[in-house]
């Protein structure tokens, strides 16, 4: 499964896995409205994606503002593939929150 969300995991996660476009694009906004509306803090892993396309990026530009106003913590855990950084940095992602501030590479650059 291309989008999943694991809850038991503390905090919980979401793993977007291979190719994430348009058409995961109604399956990838209710699991992340699902996390935001159930966790306090929610990671979001792309260690595994291979790529991803500009509904996806923008769902993501969008649960990234909702958790701002939320007070949920939204963010990325683990390594970014260089195809996804540059997707990121292409739509105007300079930064993005990521789990660890402190990790070296947590810019999006």
């Amino acid at each position: 499964m291309p989008v999943t969300f694991d809850r038991r995991a503390e905090p919980g996660t979401i793993r977007l896995e291979g190719e994430i476009d348009i058409a995961l694009a109604a399956t990838l906004k209710e699991v992340l409205l699902e996390a935001l509306a159930s966790m306090g803090e929610v990671r979001i892993s792309l260690e595994t994606a291979t790529g991803m396309d500009a509904t996806a990026v923008q769902l993501l530009w969008a649960a990234e503002r909702e958790a701002k106003a939320s007070g949920v913590v939204l963010a990325l855990e683990g390594p970014v593939p260089e195809k996804l950084r540059t997707t990121l940095r292409e739509a105007g992602f300079e930064r993005f929150p990521f789990a660890d501030e402190r990790a070296a590479g947590s810019e999006v650059r």
